[in-house]
């Protein structure tokens, strides 16, 4: 009986440590930017990237993004139910006809996605999505940011 009980014990921390690595690396991984255009070591209050026409920062952003963020938010932004889907991130923004509160709600968007993944999310104890501060750069966030605005959904 306390072999099995022994056995039995076993095989639950494997499987418990299988769930636990069921989402691989979840260390932040470091962004190549050198091609993107520098904004400076002062964290922009917005994202300077928005409504970009080039393709170099969308590409940058998508591959930040799936280095980083696709494991919980699903790959091309499209969320499997993990964690929030970023498509409809900025959705109550988008359809506001008045163009200074249109301005004003994606600015306080931008606000609340830079100290999202600066600072990460706990919630009693619990870490739900880790920070990336001193991981990636401003030009890294911002990018991510320009790329989830090309995945909007419609």
């Amino acid at each position: 009986m306390k072999v099995l009980n022994k056995l039995l014990v076993a095989l639950g921390l494997a499987v418990l440590a299988q769930v636990s690595f069921a989402h691989g690396d979840v260390t932040p991984q470091a962004v190549d930017t050198s091609k993107l255009p520098q904004l400076g070591a002062t964290w922009k209050e917005t994202n300077p990237y928005r409504d970009t026409k080039d393709g170099e920062i969308v590409r940058v952003g998508s591959s930040a993004y799936n280095q980083n963020c696709a494991r919980c938010h699903g790959l091309e932004a499209i969320s499997g139910g993990i964690a929030p889907d970023l498509r409809k991130l900025d959705s109550d923004c988008t359809g506001l006809a008045d163009a200074a509160k249109k301005a004003a709600c994606f600015n306080e968007i931008d606000n609340y996605f830079k100290t999202t993944v600066l600072h990460g999310r706990v919630r009693n104890g619990a870490v739900y999505m880790p920070p990336f501060e001193g991981v990636m750069q401003q030009e890294a966030v911002w990018a991510i940011k320009a790329y989830l605005e090309t995945r909007r959904e419609k």
